[in-house]
């Protein structure tokens, strides 16, 4: 088993220290992580804990999943490895796929 968690349905003011402090209670806390917008720096609403052990997750996850935390029922469980975003489709998007300049023009 993993001792990296899923931590979702955050309030908005909920920073990394917050969620280190939180999850410390039902062991050591490796790290903590809140994610961010990268333009607006506000919160995402979820995060990630890494635990001491597998042990201390699972802990962790039977005491929080479905606490208030902030004002919100948080939702812990066993983090996913990240899937692979499928490839972009290449190029400036879509068009009418007309020629370079001049394209479409009559020549007189």
């Amino acid at each position: 088993m993993s001792n990296k968690l899923y931590v979702g349905n955050l309030s908005y003011s909920v920073r990394d220290d917050d969620l280190q402090q939180h999850f410390s209670a039902f062991g050591t806390v490796q790290s903590a992580k809140v994610m961010m917008e990268r333009d607006t720096g506000r919160s995402k609403g979820f995060g990630f804990v890494e635990m001491g052990s597998a042990a201390e997750a699972q802990a962790a996850i039977d005491a929080l999943h479905g606490q208030n935390f902030g004002g919100r029922d948080l939702t812990v469980n066993l983090a996913r490895p990240m899937e692979p975003r499928a490839p972009r489709s290449g190029g400036f998007g879509g068009g009418n796929g007309g020629g370079g300049y001049g394209a479409g023009r009559r020549s007189y």
